[in-house]
């Protein structure tokens, strides 16, 4: 039977898949941060929305990832849950 980490190794030889996967695990960290900004800062997604302005439903489909969020929400997220934004461009 192949593991998972088995699959994964021969999947990253693509380079298509390589570049696929890159892109969604940095995806899948600013959701990560986005989750954890809240739970640090103690607050429920209905609390997070009020303080931001939006729906509870709205924060659930942008930690859910069904959405991408603005530069804009992004800082409102950060100042309501007393985080600092930053972005960072790295080279490949």
């Amino acid at each position: 039977m192949t593991t998972i980490a088995e699959l994964k190794k021969r999947f990253m030889e693509d380079p298509e898949f390589r570049a696929d996967y890159a892109k969604a695990d940095a995806e899948y960290a600013v959701i990560e941060a986005l989750i954890r900004a809240r739970t640090k800062a103690k607050l429920t997604q209905s609390e997070l929305a009020q303080r931001i302005g939006t729906t509870q439903s709205a924060i659930a489909r942008l930690e859910g990832g069904r959405v991408s969020p603005s530069l804009a929400t992004l800082r409102r997220h950060a100042e309501a849950t007393g985080a600092r934004l930053q972005i960072d461009l790295v080279s490949r």
